[in-house]
């Protein structure tokens, strides 16, 4: 066999093989995740102050599948907080851990405004 026909018969397998590992990903059961995007609007010039402490320490909280702060682009104290967790529970659960309640604590009196607020259930995408 030549070097070509041998490079061009690897090349088909792996992508058979790459092929049918995406055909079993795209059969898999869905798994119902659920997920979170929510707005807050800081007091005037706390925006920042209230993203620091929104992002610090999300490390460790289980069953957290994404959490990302985001700044709203065009109201200057707003910003947006979407979260991904494997279960409803998770989220729960999320609430009692101490790291999460003193932030919480910390970062209420920087808001002035809560919503709106949905309630999503995630089925795909990256990072999930």
């Amino acid at each position: 066999m030549t070097p070509n026909r041998r490079a061009f018969v690897a090349g088909s397998v792996s992508a058979v093989a790459l092929a049918g590992g995406a055909v079993a990903e795209e059969t898999r059961p869905v798994t119902s995740m659920y997920g979170l995007i929510g707005k807050m609007t800081a007091h005037p010039g706390q925006r920042d102050a209230l993203i620091a402490i929104l992002t610090a320490e999300t490390g460790g909280m289980p069953g957290c599948l994404s959490y990302i702060v985001a700044r709203d682009a065009k109201e200057a104290d707003a910003l947006w907080v979407t979260e991904v967790w494997k279960t409803q529970a998770d989220h729960q659960g999320s609430l009692k851990l101490p790291s999460v309640q003193a932030a919480i604590a910390k970062g209420r009196p920087l808001i002035k405004d809560m919503g709106p607020y949905f309630e999503t259930e995630p089925v795909g995408g990256v990072g999930i």
